[in-house]
C-alpha cells in the first residue's frame, strides 16, 4: 500500500508506482491533503499515474484535524485490504498519519526520503520525518548525508542508500517538457521564478510582506504560481500585489519545470523545488532559515536567505554574478531509484 496526498508524493509516485508494479501488487491511496483540480487532479492525468484504488477524501484543515482524519480513515483501509508493506514518502502530515496507521497495526512501514533532516523542530515537516524514521523498518535514503543523520540517531538496520525519486521523475520527463509550449510569454533567463507557502512564511504577516515587499522591487519580472493557501492569506490580509510581480495560477508539474528550467532563479520556500532547481541547473534562493537538502547549499547553487529582505537582495545580486551551474547528475541515483526501492520492497515483502 502506498500513501500520498501533497503534490510533491503525485510528482514521486509517478515512477515509483511505474517500478512498483513490475515487482509487487500496489494499493495505491490518495488522502485528499491536496484536493483542489490544480494541486491533484492535474498531475495524475498529467504524469500518467494510475487512478488511486482508495480515496479518504480528507480536505484542509489543521495540522490535527488532518492528521487525525488519514489515520482514522487509513486504519479502516490497512484492516480491510492487509498489505505486508506500506510505503510512505516525504514528510507531509499524510506521510506522519501512514506511518503511524500503519506501526499501530503492526505493519511494516517503508519510508521513501528516510534520514533528511533539517533540525529545525520548528517545522512541522521536520517533525513529521523524524517520527517516520523512528516507527520505519525500511529506511530508504536519497543522499549520503540522510544515512549519515540516521546513524547519528541509532538507527542502522534497513538503512539502504537508494537515489532520489525526484530525480528519476525529472529525467523521465525532460523530453515532453522541451517540447512544450512555455506558460509565459517571458523569454528565458529573462525572469525569476518564485513560490511561497510554507506555514513559517505565509501565516507570519512579518515574513510574508517581507519577502512580498522584495519581490515586487526586483529588477526582473518575479513569476509566482498562487498556491491556493497563499492566495486566501493575501486575501484575508488585504494585501495586493504589484511592481515586479506577476501572479501565475498553480502550475502542473511539467509546465512548472519548464518555468524553472528557463528561469533566471528560483526564489522558493519549497523543498521540492531547491532539489529540482539543482537538478536543472537554475541558481536559487531559498526562503528559509534551514533546509534538508543540505547538499545543494554547497558551491552556491542554493543559498539561504529566511525572510530577511536585505538578504534575498544580496541573494538577487549574487545570482546575476553567478553562471548557471551544471545540472545534478550522479548525486540522486543517476534515474535509478524507482528501481531499487521496488526491488527492496519487493524482496522484504516476500520475506515475510
Amino acid at each position: 500500500m502506498t500513501v500520498v496526498g501533497a503534490r510533491p508524493q503525485f510528482v514521486k509516485i509517478a515512477p515509483l508506482s511505474r517500478a512498483l508494479r513490475r515487482h509487487v501488487r500496489e494499493i495505491l491511496v490518495h488522502t485528499g491533503q491536496h484536493y483542489d483540480r490544480d494541486m491533484s487532479d492535474a498531475f495524475f492525468a498529467e504524469l500518467r499515474i494510475p487512478r488511486p484504488d482508495i480515496h479518504l477524501g480528507v480536505g484542509s484543515g489543521s495540522h490535527g484535524r488532518m492528521t487525525a482524519l488519514i489515520l482514522e480513515r487509513l486504519e479502516a483501509a490497512m484492516l480491510a485490504r492487509k498489505p505486508d508493506v506500506v510505503i510512505v514518502i516525504g514528510d507531509t502530515n499524510s506521510t506522519l498519519a501512514a506511518a503511524l496507521s500503519a506501526a499501530k497495526l503492526q505493519i511494516p512501514v517503508a519510508h521513501v526520503e528516510a534520514g533528511l533532516r533539517s533540525f529545525d523542530m520548528r517545522m512541522p515537516e521536520e517533525i513529521n520525518r523524524r517520527i517516520a524514521d523512528h516507527v520505519s523498518a525500511l529506511l530508504l535514503c536519497p543522499t549520503t548525508d540522510a544515512v549519515r543523520n540516521l546513524r547519528a540517531e541509532g538507527i542502522t538496520k534497513g538503512v539502504h542508500l537508494v537515489g532520489d525519486v525526484m530525480m528519476d521523475a525529472v529525467l523521465q520527463n525532460l523530453a515532453r517538457v522541451r517540447r512544450l509550449r512555455s506558460p509565459t510569454a517571458h523569454a528565458p533567463k529573462s525572469y525569476y521564478l518564485a513560490t511561497i507557502h510554507r506555514q513559517e512564511n505565509v501565516d507570519d504577516e512579518g515574513r510574508l510582506r517581507a519577502i512580498l515587499g522584495v519581490l515586487q522591487g526586483a529588477s526582473r519580472p518575479v513569476l509566482l504560481p498562487m498556491h491556493p493557501r497563499t492566495r486566501e492569506r493575501l486575501r484575508r490580509l488585504r494585501i495586493t500585489l504589484g511592481g515586479a510581480i506577476e501572479i501565475l495560477p498553480p502550475q502542473p508539474y511539467l509546465g512548472m519545470l519548464r518555468l524553472l528550467g528557463d528561469a533566471r532563479g528560483l526564489l522558493t520556500d519549497s523543498g521540492g523545488l531547491q532539489k529540482e532547481a539543482f537538478i536543472v541547473g537554475t541558481p536559487c534562493l531559498t526562503m528559509r532559515d534551514a533546509t534538508e537538502w543540505v547538499e545543494t547549499l554547497r558551491g552556491g547553487a542554493n543559498r539561504l536567505v529566511g525572510a530577511d529582505a536585505a538578504k534575498i537582495a544580496r541573494g538577487l545580486g549574487a545570482i546575476e554574478k553567478l553562471p548557471r551551474h551544471r545540472p545534478a547528475s550522479s548525486l540522486y541515483g543517476g534515474g535509478r531509484a524507482s528501481g531499487r526501492i521496488a526491488r527492496l520492497v519487493s524482496r522484504f515483502a516476500r520475506g515475510r
